[in-house]
């Protein structure tokens, strides 16, 4: 992916990845457009940012994304780039007797239906352009689940196979299917206390690396730090590594 000349649509990009995504973009001079459902968060981050812009979208609305997709392609015709990054995650407990399904169903819409929708929604435009990229964030733990967050893992699994068969299905197109696979990362992704739990990688580190990468390996289709390579290669530790290392991230149960 080439990290200037872009119109890019960034969505969930009000705070913590997405935000810090958007604004070293914006910084390399690409036009960028973030969405979210809180104007006055959005507003926040375009005042902090002179010519960035953004719009208010609710991702888990169907009817939404197939409006503001037409609408968007209408306003910025050059839109070559879709980072598909909003999200949620959400504790679960799957042993309460009647399960609640609330949250999982609201992450199932937020986290793979949504970029699923808004992919399927911009690909005849980008098919219509030069070049285009679509970038889905995905997660370590799609590759190793967090029992904790049993819905957040699954979709973020079900987001890398999607992605996989979205880039061969495209591979002989001008359309390029990249996945970005963060660890944890200081975010208030799950709470204010994330953001500054020693465990998990410094925001501004994982941006700065994330970038490089982008720069330094233009043809990467996947983008992962160091930090989260022993997530992204669980399964090639063997049977017994990979259940080790299961048990050690789910000391909880």
């Amino acid at each position: 992916m080439k990290t200037t000349g872009n119109t890019i649509l960034l969505t969930g990009g009000n705070s913590g990845i997405g935000r810090a995504l958007a604004e070293q973009f914006h910084a390399l001079g690409n036009r960028v457009i973030i969405t979210g459902r809180r104007r006055e968060v959005l507003d926040e981050v375009t005042r902090a940012n002179p010519g960035m812009q953004s719009a208010v979208l609710d991702v888990r609305d169907a009817q939404q994304i197939a409006t503001f997709a037409q609408q968007i392609v209408q306003r910025h015709p050059t839109l070559n780039v879709l980072i598909n990054n909003a999200g949620i995650m959400k504790p679960e407990n799957l042993s309460t007797s009647p399960v609640s399904l609330t949250d999982a169903e609201a992450t199932i819409e937020t986290n793979l239906l949504a970029p699923i929708r808004m992919t399927a929604a911009l690909l005849p435009h980008f098919r219509s352009l030069p070049s285009a990229t679509v970038m889905n964030v995905s997660s370590g733990l799609a590759f190793i689940p967090l029992a904790l967050t049993p819905t957040y893992s699954a979709t973020k699994a079900a987001i890398h196979s999607y992605t996989e068969s979205l880039r061969i299905q495209l591979r002989k197109s001008n359309v390029e299917v990249l996945e970005l696979i963060p660890p944890y990362v200081q975010t208030e992704l799950m709470g204010s206390r994330q953001a500054s739990d020693p465990h998990a990688m410094p925001l501004g580190e994982f941006i700065t690396e994330v970038m490089q990468l982008l720069r330094d390996s233009p043809d990467a289709k996947e983008i992962r730090v160091k930090r989260v390579l022993p997530l992204r290669f669980s399964a090639e530790q063997g049977e017994a590594g990979y259940r080790k290392q299961l048990d050690g991230l789910n000391p909880m149960f």
